[in-house]
């Protein structure tokens, strides 16, 4: 028999979030005998063969067309006489060949992705769990009333076992015990508690991981299982069901699901945020179910108490889930000696509120990427051996993104520095080849994310869009990729940073691009120089010109949407209005095409 999910309260019903939270199919009963393990199926609309051919045919032309420039016959020779222009034409070789290798890396994780991407087969909960349903509240960043709705609707989560509702209040002000004394749940507060306040470790003061982990020391006991969800995100009623059933499975250690907007259609910059967040949520958290280890998302999910205990709470970083979830996928459960694994469902079961401003943008923007670059330039290798083959494959290809897009535009600024200011060139090609080869690459990539959009759990985007405003916020990005990297290399810590929601949302200013404009700086002073002493090449102007405009657009991007709105706008906060209807999900899932 279908289920069928109703809505918690504060999610509006101008998209259909119910059919999008069944997107894994009907639950089915689990086994009479007790013993299981989680299945998978492919994708609905799985072609392998259509799919294997774009996916060689993507590989052979970005890997052809860099191997062919970097061919020896290509590098330039200014001879003995300029031994310093001829170095620099090397470093310009070199800067353009892991340029290559960096984006090889990114197409191969989106080919594998294609290849292997699972959905978990769905079955009913076990009937007694012990349930706690946590959020947390940081009351400078994050509004009561939204946090009331987050917990109002909580309240109406479907269970068959025992079930509690808990705030875990960072301030432990008189009206947010007010407020929960008057909608019946949970009040947990560690403010003025030493030991759950110290400077580092697991009860680290002022993050999420030490509010968590200091209820997990008080209460953890208490319960089989949690869930949780940022406070910003409503749930629906059937989270626990879509959920829970995957920990009938004993080595299960966490379920996590897709992030969602209700504010969508705020703002362009909250429509681009969720679109750029399709490949991981639509495709890449699926091919972690091919190895079990999908990441924990901290917006919404649930986790084993036991597991998480046997590891010793959330692991300390600015990005809290991604760095337990590698803690989880190298430790094993002691009960059964077995690897914990985790499990990704593309199930909507919270609708959450995005960032609306630049400033909030860029600050979670930094936060995640620097959160992995920690881990990428800290304690991943020491892991790494620990994780087995396909994990090992999963999780470097996972956490290569935001390390190689900065790297690749450092590599390409310096190209362009030594070029325009020195007037030195790097590889020597056919230009009618080389844009040949280079726009038959980049159809062929672009084709094969434009394919994978079929796949896509967004209940907000129409089917059939191209999700360009992903691939468009992901390039404006860059300078704040590499920021991060930089404060990882040199080991700059950033204490846990609330994404402000709400009436807290941070407005915009000149100063919120000045990473923008630092980088526009370096390229435009090199681009002067060049045309100032006429070393002309337009294709290397162009290239410049572009890095310009990555770093400018986010500014005019700002002032024509402050200048567009007349007054203040009404705030959709996880709501929206009816969308264009998307075709019905088939079995497995996915949507008709």
């Amino acid at each position: 028999m279908k289920d069928e999910p109703q809505g918690g309260s504060g999610v509006a019903s101008g998209y259909d979030y119910e059919r999008f939270s069944t997107l894994a199919g009907d639950l089915r009963d689990g086994p009479e005998d007790g013993a299981y393990t989680v299945e998978y199926r492919r994708l609905g609309h799985w072609r392998p063969v259509r799919t294997a051919i774009l996916v060689i045919f993507a590989l052979a032309c970005v890997g052809g067309f860099f191997i062919w420039m970097l061919l020896p016959e290509h590098w330039p020779d200014y001879g003995a006489a300029h031994e310093w222009m001829q170095v620099a034409a090397i470093v310009i070789v070199v800067n353009t060949g892991l340029i290559g290798v960096f984006a090889f890396v990114n197409v191969a994780t989106l080919c594998r992705a294609s290849l292997i991407a699972r959905d978990p087969i769905p079955v009913r909960p076990e009937s007694g769990l012990r349930l706690a349903f946590l959020t947390t509240i940081v009351p400078a960043k994050e509004p009561i009333d939204m946090v009331r709705r987050t917990l109002e609707a909580a309240l109406e989560i479907e269970h068959d076992g025992p079930f509690d509702v808990w705030l875990l209040d960072e301030g432990d002000e008189p009206a947010i015990r007010q407020m929960c004394a008057e909608i019946g749940v949970h009040h947990f507060t560690r403010r003025g508690v030493e030991r759950f306040n110290q400077p580092a470790g697991a009860f680290k003061t002022r993050t999420k991981h030490g509010n968590y982990n200091s209820w997990l020391e008080c209460h953890g006991e208490d319960y089989d299982c949690f869930i949780s969800v940022d406070p910003d995100h409503v749930p629906l009623k059937n989270y626990a069901q879509r959920f829970l059933g995957y920990m009938r499975d004993p080595d299960v250690a966490f379920v996590v699901g897709p992030q969602v907007y209700g504010n969508y259609d705020n703002s362009f910059l909250t429509r681009a945020a969720e679109s750029q967040q399709f490949l991981f949520h639509s495709l890449l958290q699926r091919a972690g179910n091919s190895s079990s280890t999908p990441m924990l998302v901290g917006t919404n999910n649930a986790i084993r108490v036991s597991a998480l205990r046997s590891i010793g709470g959330l692991t300390e970083s600015i990005t809290e889930d991604m760095a337990t979830s590698l803690t989880f996928h190298t430790a094993c459960n002691p009960a059964t000696g077995a690897r914990w694994k985790s499990v990704y469902t593309p199930d909507v079961i919270a609708v959450g509120e995005g960032p609306e401003s630049f400033t909030d943008y860029f600050a979670q923007q930094h936060r995640w990427s620097q959160g992995t670059d920690d881990v990428v330039v800290g304690r991943y290798w020491s892991l790494a051996p620990r994780l087995g083959l396909k994990r090992l494959v999963h999780y470097t290809l996972l956490m290569s993104y935001y390390p190689t897009t900065a790297l690749a535009w450092v590599l390409g600024v310096v190209n362009a520095v030594l070029f325009l200011g020195l007037h030195v060139g790097g590889v020597t090609v056919p230009i009618k080849t080389w844009v040949m080869l280079y726009v038959d690459a980049a159809a062929l990539q672009t084709s094969l994310y434009y394919w994978n959009r079929r796949h896509n759990v967004s209940p907000h985007e129409r089917a059939g869009t191209s999700g360009l405003a992903g691939m468009f916020i992901s390039a404006l990005s860059t300078p704040i990729y590499v920021s991060s990297l930089m404060c990882a290399i040199l080991r700059r810590r950033r204490g846990f940073v609330v994404t402000a929601k709400g009436v807290s949302t941070q407005p915009d200013s000149l100063m919120t691009f000045r990473t923008h404009l630092q980088w526009a700086a370096v390229l435009l002073l090199p681009l002067t120089v060049s045309i100032v002493r006429g070393n002309a090449n337009p294709w290397m102007y162009v290239w410049a010109a572009l890095g310009v405009l990555v770093c400018v657009l986010p500014i005019f991007i700002w002032r024509y949407e402050s200048r567009s709105s007349s007054g203040p706008r009404p705030r959709r906060r996880r709501s929206a209005e009816p969308a264009p209807e998307r075709a019905a999900p088939l079995e497995g899932g996915m949507e008709a095409a």
